[in-house]
């Protein structure tokens, strides 16, 4: 069994978000613990969970690195069977970096449930830091998607930047919006008129307004 961290808004959900974590932090990290919050203030609930390679880092005290995003489908689709029947609302598979990817990645399978309205991706890895040539970037999972994306991408992300992403045609399935300045956490530099508070919470915002067209 999967563990699921539950937080729920205090009013009824307008829908269950599955928030996996990303390749370096775990659940309980400085951003998914700002964004879930910013997530059930804008009516969410949020289930998160970890990967097992993550879980085992807690008990172990070693950072082993995490395996293949392909390797961790299996695992997601686990934890998703999991949380089914907690209600009845939609679902919306969503993830911080690597998270998001594998996301994507489950969402280009045949035998997702119906309540899988769509999937949220956080700060997608569109290549490694510093590798920008097109062999590297990480398209396919965002075209194969059987169900709507939202890409919510810093200004600033180093495994994405705007510049970069100008150049490219994204999936029509796909929707694409930047977050103002925002590194890979969405974070902005101190001279940026805009906030991390207020960053993550436009975010949170736009996986709402996500939801309810879908």
């Amino acid at each position: 069994m999967i563990e699921i961290l539950w937080n729920k808004p205090e009013q009824a959900a307008i829908g269950t978000m599955m928030l996996a974590h990303g390749a370096g932090a775990g659940q309980d990290s400085s951003f998914m613990e700002r964004f879930t919050n910013a997530a059930v203030a804008c009516g969410f609930a949020v289930a998160r969970f970890e990967f097992s390679y993550m879980a085992k880092r807690r008990t172990s005290g070693k950072k082993a690195p995490p395996p293949k995003a392909e390797k961790l489908i299996g695992e997601y689709q686990n934890a998703l069977q999991q949380i089914l029947g907690e209600n009845d609302l939609p679902i919306f598979l969503a993830g911080k970096s690597m998270g998001g990817r594998v996301a994507a990645m489950l969402a280009g399978g045949n035998s997702l449930p119906k309540r899988v309205r769509g999937v949220v991706c956080l700060g997608y890895p569109f290549h490694p830091v510093g590798k920008t040539e097109l062999e590297h970037w990480r398209l396919a999972p965002l075209q194969a998607s059987n169900r709507p994306l939202l890409i919510l991408q810093g200004e600033r992300d180093q495994f994405g930047k705007r510049e970069e992403l100008d150049g490219f045609e994204l999936p029509e399935q796909a929707e694409l919006h930047y977050i103002d300045d925002g590194n890979h956490d969405f974070a902005p530099r101190g001279a940026a008129a805009a906030t991390w508070d207020g960053n993550i919470k436009r975010a949170a915002a736009l996986a709402r307004a996500f939801a309810e067209q879908h």
